[in-house]
């Protein structure tokens, strides 16, 4: 009778939220995320976690990435969901903080919020209280990928400045390579292409104007930038303007394209699918030789406690664990990605590259300032980058139209 109300329990939670549950272990907390293919390398963390914590076992529990938000949505507002919560930074977490979904991580319940940096923390706070509800699991950084092997054969070095980048992109072309694999037809990877080259010609004294209201997305610095994305159109793939993301990657991995603009989290990836191939990757152009090379950089998101969870402490103590250098230096190793906690040691030489460009860096500006409300200023930029590569938009306009966007709600652009 027990194991048939135990089965029933157990094909109910399957149908209501799309999971595997188990009753075996009181001390079972689930760890929800959208990232399915860290499933392996998460199951190893969490080894190391029980080994600590015997008495706790972690079920993860991976779903689509596209429909995670959703997912978590409807689980967290009928008070279900993961007991650990895989979260999106900046307006993304807003979303869930301010629904009232996540607990409050206190510094003083988690000391591990110390082993991160100022902006990693402003990343996963609520700003209607500036209270924390999330860890932050990993930095990326956005900048350029070069085929060594095809630059070596080509005769042609990595170029500096953006004069040399277009002089590099003539001559990569003249030999028959496509110089930029990157395509527009898919939106999200435009505003990352846009951001790799742009940001070195705004710099943070853009930023800061932006933030205070001296400046706006018509500034002449802004539309300036984006008409130097109009001189990459020749270097890009023919029909490029059909060229979505995972055709872009494929003309990098197979060597038909020479560079690639995009982040540090393809590093995984790119290795997996093609283990042979010898890329680099680099910091953008400069404006003028001797300026600034910023890579763009950003939070992915963090780790949060629901608050209805019913193992509220256990799952504490697993974030808490998410937060120490021990895992983060194996976080690091494992997953190929770049943890913001203070004292993780970086092993792989190319992960400790773009470390090291982190130090001359400023925020994916739409990303980290322009995501809290709609129309965000990702959607306003992507779709005025997709008309102004294809030709019926100028860089005028799309300052215009993103600035028109975004001072609906953005208080510094309504002085």
């Amino acid at each position: 009778m027990i194991s048939a109300r135990i089965g029933k329990l157990a094909l109910a939670a399957t149908a209501a939220w799309g999971m595997a549950f188990s009753a075996a272990h009181a001390a079972d907390i689930t760890f929800w995320t959208w990232r399915q293919e860290d499933k392996a390398a998460y199951t190893e963390l969490f080894g190391d976690f029980t080994k600590a914590n015997p008495d706790i076992h972690v079920k993860i529990e991976a779903f689509d990435p596209a429909n995670y938000a959703t997912i978590l949505s409807t689980a967290l507002a009928a008070g279900h969901g993961g007991d650990v919560l895989h979260t999106r930074a900046y307006g993304a977490l807003e979303t869930f903080a301010k629904a009232g979904y996540l607990l409050a991580l206190d510094p003083k319940a988690v000391p591990e919020l110390a082993n991160l940096p100022a902006d990693a923390l402003a990343s996963e706070t609520l700003r209607a209280d500036g209270k924390v509800y999330s860890l932050s699991f990993a930095s990326q950084t956005l900048g350029v990928f070069i085929n060594k092997d095809v630059f070596a054969k080509a005769g042609v070095q990595p170029p500096a400045t953006w004069d040399a980048f277009l002089a590099a992109c003539k001559a990569l072309k003249a030999k028959g390579v496509i110089p930029l694999a990157n395509g527009t037809a898919t939106a999200w990877m435009d505003e990352v292409m846009a951001s790799v080259f742009i940001n070195p010609f705004l710099g943070p004294q853009f930023v800061a104007d932006i933030q205070s209201g001296k400046a706006s997305f018509e500034d002449k610095r802004y539309t300036a930038a984006l008409g130097r994305l109009l001189e990459l159109r020749d270097y890009m793939p023919p029909g490029f303007t059909g060229v979505d993301y995972a055709t872009s990657q494929q003309l990098f991995l197979t060597g038909r394209a020479a560079m690639f603009a995009g982040g540090s989290f393809e590093i995984a990836n790119f290795r997996k699918q093609n283990p042979k191939l010898n890329m680099d990757f680099i910091a953008p152009p400069a404006p003028s030789a001797g300026a600034p090379r910023y890579v763009s950089k950003f939070y992915d998101g963090g780790y949060a406690v629901n608050a209805k969870s019913a193992h509220q402490a256990d799952a504490l103590k697993l974030v808490r664990y998410m937060g120490t250098p021990a895992y983060g230096t194996k976080f690091a190793a494992l997953l190929g990605n770049i943890s913001p906690i203070k004292g993780v040691v970086i092993n792989d030489p190319l992960l400790a590259e773009v470390a090291k460009l982190n130090e001359t860096s400023m925020p994916y500006i739409m990303a980290v300032y322009f995501r809290f409300d709609s129309p965000t200023g990702s959607e306003l930029l992507q779709s005025g980058l997709q008309k102004m590569m294809g030709g019926s938009a100028t860089p005028e306009q799309v300052g215009a139209d993103i600035t028109k966007g975004v001072s609906r709600y953005y208080k510094p652009f309504q002085k």
